[in-house]
């Protein structure tokens, strides 16, 4: 009797597998700030990103204050925990670009996408599978400059999502 329930439930793993979702995470984020002038400034942000559970190193530009920051595997970051350490800083986020694993995405224009517990929603997409490390940058309020950000709003009004501010959505655009 053990052997045969042994057996179901192995043969019940194995068929239920393929249908198990895959768990992905940002690879990496590319962070463009805004308002620093000098290497302090530059020193702040740093401390306060490589404090984050899970980032593995963090790469300073000082030239276009880009942060690149790497994560370890298995990392559950989002965008907003990166935005909510530049800011605790004292400083803004000008641009950020994630890199995500993704396997057989299709990205089409206002589809969805929940990836390390975020929900990524496509905007001016083609439909197109994706695969592999894909460049996503983020375009809500926030995560672009304010400048950007009002261009930004007026051709984005047909995306329902976009103005509402819901903090747990992010737009993103393939790059």
């Amino acid at each position: 009797m053990r052997n045969i329930t042994a057996k179901l439930i192995v043969l019940s793993i194995i068929t239920l597998m393929p249908f198990a979702p895959a768990y992905s995470q940002i690879r990496k984020a590319e962070i463009i700030a805004t308002g620093l002038t000098c290497s302090m400034c530059s020193n702040a942000i740093n401390k306060q990103l490589k404090s984050i559970d899970g980032v593995e190193k963090v790469d300073t530009d000082l030239n276009t204050n880009t942060f690149t920051v790497f994560f370890k595997e298995n990392a559950a970051i989002t965008p907003a925990n990166l935005k909510s350490s530049v800011e605790k800083a004292g400083f803004f986020i000008g641009s950020m670009v994630i890199t995500l694993q993704l396997e057989n995405v299709v990205a089409k224009d206002n589809s969805g996408l929940q990836e390390g517990g975020a929900n990524y929603i496509f905007i001016d997409s083609r439909e197109k599978a994706l695969n592999g490390e894909t460049r996503l940058k983020i375009q809500d309020k926030g995560y672009v400059t304010q400048k950007e950000y009002k261009k930004l709003q007026k051709s984005y009004s047909k995306y329902p999502t976009y103005n509402l501010d819901n903090e747990e959505d992010f737009h993103i655009k393939v790059i």
